[in-house]
């Protein structure tokens, strides 16, 4: 199956939409364990709340951070979709 290919215009928009910036965005993902601490260093100024899976193969993390513009939340995505195994919700 082929990798869903990022619209970053349209994404764009509905961030636009969805309010003014600044604004609070929550950000979650599910990584395998040994790369948490590549989504931790994506957030190096905010409270990230983790939970590890049943098995202890994954962890989800959590983290709401005040985002500047629809960019920097963008900006953030693309840097996370860098990190192997790691799925965006």
């Amino acid at each position: 199956m082929a990798k869903k290919e990022f619209d970053r215009e349209n994404f764009k928009e509905q961030l636009e939409a969805s309010g003014e910036f600044p604004q609070l965005y929550m950000f979650k993902f599910i990584v395998p364990g040994e790369k948490e601490n590549e989504v931790l260093a994506l957030f190096p100024k905010h409270e990230v709340s983790t939970k590890a899976s049943s098995g202890g193969k994954y962890v989800s993390t959590t983290v709401q951070a005040m985002m500047q513009s629809a960019d920097q939340i963008i900006n953030i995505y693309e840097q996370a979709a860098k990190i192997e195994g790691l799925i965006s919700l």
